[in-house]
This record gives structure tokens, C-alpha cells and sequence, in this order.
């Protein structure tokens, strides 16, 4: 394991694709961002999202030579996953999210005493079977290799995207029911 990497050395070692340089930006710094995303209502799969979107502007500008050899990589890499995970933010503050522990609480398999919770049962069962195995399985605390590998997904990546765009079909049966103009986009959250 590579101990101290100078920055014009980690710069290298990316732009030929050396995998210990690689490495040791994952050990040396992803802590950093994770622990920053943390701190701003984010989650560890968050956190590894925004550590992997920024590795790749890096790799980029390293790539496309835009990147001078006197750079400190750790001061733009996380500068890039604070500005990433920013916009993410300010993306995810105009979209509804289901509350994680309003989802555990959620059963399906027997009608809920809870008017917006009857409303969210109709509307998960309206949902494609294939959409109702995966949000299952993210209660079920299943990680995305998991759900990647179950649902012979080509990647996790796709796994976070299924998930994502299975919630969202959610909120739109929800909104969609006569039921939900009753409550207010609040109740969702």
C-alpha cells in the first residue's frame, strides 16, 4: 500500500489508470466526504454515490489534461463532492421522498388503520411486480450488490437507479389516488 502519494504522483498514476493510485484515494479521502455527507442529512450509500460521481470529474479532467500537476487532490476532490452533493440537495428538495422508517413501518400484506398508509398499500400494489420486489427488498435492508445480483441487474449503479425510479413511480400512484388530496405533500416526507 502506497503510504504517501505526493499529488503530482497521484495525478500520474490516474492518468495511466494505476489502480494503487486509485486505491489509495479511496482509503485516504472517501471518509472525508462520507463524514461531510453525513453531517448534511445524507446517507453512506450517499455518500459512496457522490465519492464515485466526483472520482470521475477527477479522472476527466485528468484525462483531458485539465488538470495541472500542482493541484491538491484532496482539496478538489472534496470540493467537487461538497458541490456534487450540493446539487443534489437542492435537486431532492423539489421531489417528494418517503421517509425510510414511514416505508419499514409499511405492510402490505394487511390493510393499515392509517388513512395516507392505506393510500401508499392501494398505490404499492398498483406498482409492476418488478418495482414491488425491489422496494421490498430496500426495506428489507438488502444492500444493491444484493438487488443487483437477485434482479440480474448489470450493476449496482442500476440497482440505486431501480430503486430510485420505483419510489418515484410510487409517489405518483399515491398523488394519483382520489384519496391523497386529503393531505398535503408534507405527509409524504
Amino acid at each position: 500500500m502506497l503510504k504517501k502519494h505526493s499529488d503530482k504522483k497521484l495525478i500520474e498514476g490516474m492518468r495511466k489508470g494505476d489502480d494503487k493510485s486509485v486505491n489509495f484515494l479511496y482509503d485516504s479521502f472517501f471518509d472525508t466526504v462520507k463524514s461531510y455527507v453525513l453531517k448534511n442529512t445524507g446517507t453512506e450509500d450517499d455518500a459512496y454515490d457522490i465519492f464515485q460521481d466526483a472520482m470521475m470529474v477527477l479522472f476527466k479532467k485528468i484525462q483531458q489534461n485539465n488538470l495541472g500537476d500542482a493541484t491538491d487532490v484532496k482539496g478538489y476532490l472534496f470540493g467537487v463532492s461538497k458541490n456534487l452533493w450540493h446539487e443534489h440537495l437542492r435537486k431532492n428538495k423539489k421531489r417528494i421522498d418517503i421517509d425510510k422508517e414511514f416505508i419499514d413501518e409499511f405492510d402490505h400484506s394487511t390493510l393499515l388503520d392509517i388513512p395516507l398508509e392505506q393510500i401508499v398499500q392501494r398505490s404499492f400494489l398498483k406498482l409492476k411486480p418488478e418495482c414491488q420486489e425491489v422496494l421490498n427488498m430496500i426495506i428489507n435492508r438488502c444492500n444493491y450488490g444484493d438487488i443487483s445480483r437477485k434482479m440480474k441487474y448489470k450493476s449496482e449503479n442500476y440497482a440505486r437507479r431501480k430503486k430510485y425510479l420505483c419510489k418515484e413511480a410510487l409517489i405518483k400512484i399515491v398523488k394519483a389516488d382520489p384519496d391523497y388530496n386529503d393531505y398535503n405533500d408534507s405527509d409524504l416526507r
